[in-house]
Order: structure tokens, then C-alpha cells, then sequence
């Protein structure tokens, strides 16, 4: 029974990764730009729900890892002139380093403790890149010109700005870590964080440590946010300190939320719906906000669990 479960998902996950690739030759350029955008931005909510959904830790500083990664690479390509797959990997380590020592430091605390520090600490990452305004130009931003956006691979060039490359780019990035985190969700660490969220002190009188596991879970979401920011600032070209700002904190939280906590694919499905609700609302008023604020309130009233959670709940309790 476990084993047909655990098929019929992955086959799901297969199907998701299917129509998402084959979307790129039926969806116009503009709805192909705003969904490579959905793909990056839905592996930085992945990477928060696996410690708020999975660990149950309420951060409110991921901005800070998204933006470890947007200027690990961002700075590296400009100023260094370091090529995208090193700048790419330049990012992805600034994000699980700069993770690795928050986590030391912020899981001496709990609760709403732990929620505080995590803020403290990402308004100082964001006060930081508006300090060093020579390195990062601050609100103004870094803008990457199309010839450092090269991505060599096996002999050939490819061009991060051509929006067919950046589509494919981005749901190849979008997929290791849809099945990384199907995989972690399956393996015995997930099920550790997942006791940990239900009853911390019941996990660790059973002789797990407690400590341990949430510091890896920490490290692997900043490590899961911080690739989402290298591959925005190399796809998109844009390096600004606005995505470190408390926003950016908050809104993989309304993504996880809107989508399903502990599910794999909630995050992609709350990104897409906040997304084109916001699109679609900007185009008949500029109170689109409110409409935004409204529809939250719907699914919250509706969905507590999220939209996928719903289903799983409901429906499809098969789902990861």
C-alpha cells in the first residue's frame, strides 16, 4: 500500500513537471515571462514551507536568504565578472551560510521569540544592502546586462535573457527542488521535522535531537530559498535591495498558506493564484489590493488548510 502510494504521487509530481514544460509552447509570451517568474518565486515559498509546514518554525526573515542568493550571484557576475554557474553556486552557498549561522543563533528561541529574531535579523541584512550603496546601489538595484547572462553547457551558449531559455530554466530549477522536497517529505528527516511541528518535546524524549534537525531544516530552507534568489537575479537581471524588505518576508508565508502547508505542491499552487489575482485585479482598479485582501479572507474561511491541503484533506488523502 505504501509503495502504491508513494508511485501514484511521484507519477502526480511527473504529470505536474509534463504540463508545466508543455505550457511553454501553447502560452503567449506574456503569460510565458509572468510563469517563468511564478516557477522562481514558487521554489522560494518551497523552500519556507519546509520550515514553517514540515518544522512548524514561523520565520518572518526568509527575505534575507532569498536576497543572500539574488546578491551572491547578483554581485559576483557584476563587479567580479564571475560566470552564471559560478555566481549560481556563489549565491546558493551565501544563502545556506548566512543560514547556518542564523540558525545557530535564532533556535536558542522559540515561539514567537524565534519569529521576532528572525525579523531583527533580515531588517539588518536589508539596512546592510542599503549601507554598502557603492556594491549594491540599494533601492535603485544592479541591473545585469544580457552579454554575463551566458550560461555555457556542453559546448553552448545559452542566453539566460531569451524567454524561451528563461522558461526552461526556471522549471528545471523549479523541478530538483519539487522532487527534493517530495524526497525529504519521504525520507526519515521530514518525518522527524513533521513530530517535531506535532510535539517537540515528545520527539526529543524519544531521543532524537531536536536541535539538530531543526538547524538542518533551516539550512536546507535557506539553501532552497537562496537558489530561487541567484536564478532571479541571473534570469530577470535585476539585483534591488526592495527583495530584503519585510514584504518579501511575508509573502512566501500568504504562499504556503494560500496553497496548503506541508504539502509539496500547495506553494506552487499559492504563488499561481496570488499572482494572477494581483495581475488580473491591477487591470480593472488600483484599490487591487483590497480585491487581493478579499479573496484571502475567502480561502482562509473556506481552506484552513490551503487549497491543496483542502483537497488532500477532503478528497485525496494520498497526497504528499
Amino acid at each position: 500500500m505504501a509503495d502504491k502510494t508513494a508511485m501514484r504521487s511521484l507519477l502526480l509530481h511527473v504529470a505536474v513537471i509534463g504540463v508545466l514544460l508543455a505550457l511553454n509552447f501553447v502560452l503567449p509570451e506574456y503569460h510565458r515571462g509572468v510563469f517563468s517568474r511564478i516557477l522562481v518565486l514558487a521554489v522560494f515559498a518551497m523552500g519556507y514551507n519546509l520550515l514553517f509546514g514540515y518544522c512548524g518554525l514561523l520565520s518572518l526573515g526568509h527575505a534575507m536568504f532569498f536576497a543572500a542568493g539574488l546578491y551572491g550571484a547578483g554581485l559576483t557576475v557584476y563587479h567580479l565578472d564571475w560566470g552564471v554557474a559560478a555566481g549560481f553556486a556563489a549565491g546558493i552557498m551565501a544563502g545556506a551560510t548566512l543560514a547556518l549561522a542564523i540558525g545557530l543563533l535564532a533556535l536558542r528561541t522559540t515561539g514567537v521569540a524565534f519569529m521576532i529574531v528572525t525579523l531583527m535579523f533580515s531588517q539588518v541584512f536589508y539596512l546592510t544592502t542599503l549601507y554598502f550603496t557603492t556594491w549594491t546601489r540599494g533601492e535603485e538595484g544592479l541591473v545585469l546586462r544580457q552579454d554575463v547572462r551566458q550560461l555555457g553547457l556542453g559546448g553552448v551558449s545559452l542566453d539566460l535573457s531569451d524567454p524561451a531559455t528563461r522558461y526552461f530554466v526556471a522549471l528545471a530549477l523549479f523541478a530538483v527542488v519539487l522532487f527534493a522536497t517530495l524526497a525529504i517529505a519521504r525520507a526519515p528527516l521530514g518525518r522527524v521535522l513533521v513530530a517535531i511541528r506535532e510535539n517537540e518535546e515528545r520527539t526529543r524524549m524519544l531521543g532524537y535531537d531536536v536541535f539538530a534537525n531543526k538547524l538542518a531544516a533551516v539550512v536546507l530552507s535557506g539553501l532552497f530559498c537562496a537558489a530561487a534568489g541567484a536564478a532571479y537575479a541571473l534570469l530577470f537581471g535585476y539585483v534591488g535591495s526592495s527583495f530584503a524588505a519585510i514584504q518579501y518576508s511575508i509573502l512566501p508565508l500568504l504562499w504556503v498558506l494560500l496553497g496548503g502547508a506541508a504539502t509539496t505542491l500547495g506553494p506552487l499552487v499559492g504563488t499561481l493564484f496570488m499572482f494572477y489575482v494581483i495581475d488580473i485585479a491591477s487591470g480593472f482598479t488600483s484599490a487591487y489590493m483590497l480585491v487581493v485582501g478579499v479573496a484571502l479572507i475567502v480561502l482562509v474561511l473556506f481552506f484552513p488548510r490551503g487549497i491543496v491541503g483542502a483537497i488532500r484533506e477532503r478528497w485525496l488523502p494520498w497526497l504528499p
